[in-house]
């Protein structure tokens, strides 16, 4: 996994992202800006994640999908700005014991070489966390090209993958606080340093024979940029 790059994605706020074939040695990707969300059926907050896969999750089974928005950039000169990845799993509750069933769900906005320069990326061929999560796969469920859409509103994040994923979230905010900046959780690693902490209202999966619905349960969301 490459080492780790700093850059700034919020004035005054500095954030780490882990993606090795982003990094600053690299010449494959540049200029990307980028946002993520995510669900799982673990109570908020999600202590797979915070604790870098190894605490367990709330419950037997970590079911989670993702959804990656890049806004603008480039992969190896191709231009991917505007489309989304989706990646959905079910995982044992210590993540780290691996055995993980995997499937990604790539924008039919593609075309076949966008889709392709995205594919190496979310599937670990360009390095990063990507390539180091794949000795914790089992079984790579597929990948299949569907409609997304993904919108973002303030503190409110859905995507619509077809018929196969329906998210919607929102960032938590304390009644508590007065800045109504959110909770954050910061230190993570990845897929960014710092995440706003949420719930989902809506979180129905039904592709490559995983099916779950978390409304209720924990999300986090971020930007993340991109740059060589």
């Amino acid at each position: 996994m490459s080492d780790p790059e700093t850059v700034d994605t919020v004035p005054g706020r500095e954030e780490t992202f882990f993606w090795g074939c982003l990094a600053e040695r690299s010449p494959r990707c540049r200029g990307t800006s980028s946002t993520y969300f995510e669900n799982c059926n673990c109570d908020m907050v999600c202590p797979c994640s915070t604790s870098g896969l190894t605490a367990p999750a709330d419950n037997d089974r970590c079911n989670v999908a993702l959804a990656f928005h890049v806004d603008t950039g480039e992969v190896n000169g191709v231009d991917v700005g505007g489309l989304t990845v989706c990646v959905v799993a079910d995982t044992p509750a210590l993540m780290s014991d691996g055995g993980w069933k995997l499937g990604v769900l790539m924008d039919a906005a593609a075309s076949p070489e966008q889709a392709e320069a995205l594919g190496a990326v979310f599937g670990g061929q360009l390095g990063g966390p990507m390539e180091g999560l794949t000795p914790l796969i089992g079984e790579m469920a597929g990948m299949e090209s569907l409609e997304i859409a993904y919108t973002e509103d303030g503190r409110s994040h859905q995507v619509r993958v077809g018929s196969a994923v329906d998210l919607a979230v929102e960032d938590f905010v304390s009644p508590m606080d007065a800045t109504g900046l959110g909770v954050k959780v910061s230190g993570v690693g990845f897929p960014a340093d710092t995440l706003a902490a949420g719930t989902a209202s809506t979180a129905r999966v039904d592709v490559f024979g995983m099916t779950w619905d978390n409304a209720g349960k924990n999300s986090f969301s971020a930007p993340f940029a991109w740059s060589a």
